[in-house]
């Protein structure tokens, strides 16, 4: 997943970024989206889609303190985990079922 910071940002603050995704979209916008907006140390989190034609996300990063990069990474290495939890959990669960519903021919 290429991903560079948006060139004319206008700032060269570490604490506020846009940065740009290639290859991405909604999916990981919006779940990354909801899990970096809920660090306490950040101000503001949101991602932009800027054409259906381009096939590339913005996500700003703005912290009271700290910076953005670190977000970011922190953000994604979260979201990593919420992944790992959800498979492990459907896993489980498909397992259970599958044990306790056996298909009779």
């Amino acid at each position: 997943m290429p991903v560079a910071q948006l060139a004319g940002s206008g700032t060269t603050n570490e604490a506020s970024k846009t940065f740009v995704f290639q290859s991405e979209g909604h999916t990981l916008g919006n779940a990354l989206r909801c899990i970096i907006s809920n660090y306490p140390d950040v101000q503001f989190c949101g991602y932009t889609v800027p054409h259906p034609a381009e096939n590339k996300m913005h996500f700003r990063i703005q912290m009271y303190n700290g910076k953005a990069i670190d977000a970011l990474k922190r953000g994604l290495e979260d979201l990593v985990k919420v992944c790992d939890i959800t498979l492990e959990k459907f896993d489980a669960e498909f397992q259970s079922f599958t044990e306790n519903h056996t298909v009779q021919n």
